[in-house]
């Protein structure tokens, strides 16, 4: 049962991508990959509002033809959280707010269920994804963020190096033990929290590994991890797009 709590989701869209310029509207098997994501997100039932965050009119006017909510929002966002807490201050009557990555044209509604669950619940000021890493590659590459977490849930650490060090097995044993999680990047966040962490400064973890949710970290701030069975296929560049093509078309 839902708590009475209203929940925001907001798709932050940019269309200038230094790797795949347009990215949003790129073409996902008869649809656009922007509306994809819109229409899987609203298949799960647990948000009560959807809305397309965007800085580009290309953008906007698109959701709008397929009938979804758009905004524009400032084109300086370094980030999708920015870009979220900018429309979470525009629409106070939603208490959680959840970051729908906009490049995730296969997204299950499932996935945003666990995600906004402990909030609903009052468990957590922010929550997101992980997945165990079964294969060699993902583990090694640092293009792969990994995550450990406490018995509760909670996130300890992300990292782009393979953690945690296991003693006495060889690396090469590593994957399938277990003991490692990939991260994906579904967030839920409390609104107050959102506010927050959008104003903190950069912080010396992040930069160093840049990943934005170690500055949460760093401030004290608590990431519950909810677990998957189900990968995604995040597009990237238009490499990705011709796979995620190609994947489409071996389901149907």
């Amino acid at each position: 049962m839902k708590a009475n709590k209203k929940v925001l989701g907001v798709i932050p869209a940019r269309y200038d991508s230094s790797r795949f310029p347009g990215k949003p509207l790129t073409d996902i098997g008869g649809k656009s990959m922007i509306q994809r994501v819109y229409e899987q997100a609203a298949a799960g039932g647990i948000l009560d509002h959807i809305v397309i965050a965007t800085d580009d009119v290309r953008i906007y006017d698109h959701a709008k033809g397929f009938g979804a909510e758009a905004l524009f929002t400032r084109a300086e966002h370094l980030s999708g959280t920015d870009r979220c807490a900018e429309v979470a201050a525009l629409l106070p009557e939603y208490a959680i707010c959840i970051n729908i990555q906009g490049d995730e044209p296969f997204l299950d509604p499932v996935q945003i269920e666990r995600v906004t669950r402990p909030l609903l619940e009052g468990r957590a000021q922010i929550s997101t994804l992980a997945i165990p890493i079964q294969d060699q590659e993902s583990l090694f590459n640092p293009n792969v963020v990994k995550v450990v977490f406490n018995k509760n849930g909670h996130a300890l650490y992300f990292s782009r190096s393979p953690i945690p060090f296991l003693r006495g097995v060889t690396a090469a044993e590593w994957a399938g033990k277990e003991a490692h999680f990939r991260h994906l990047g579904l967030y839920g966040f409390q609104r107050e929290t959102l506010l927050e962490v959008a104003g903190l400064p950069p912080s010396i973890l992040e930069r160093s590994e840049s990943l934005e949710q170690l500055r949460w970290l760093e401030n004290g701030y608590s990431i519950f991890i909810a677990i998957t069975d189900k990968d995604t296929i995040g597009v990237d560049t238009p490499e990705d797009a011709q796979k995620a093509n190609e994947w489409l078309r071996s389901k149907t």
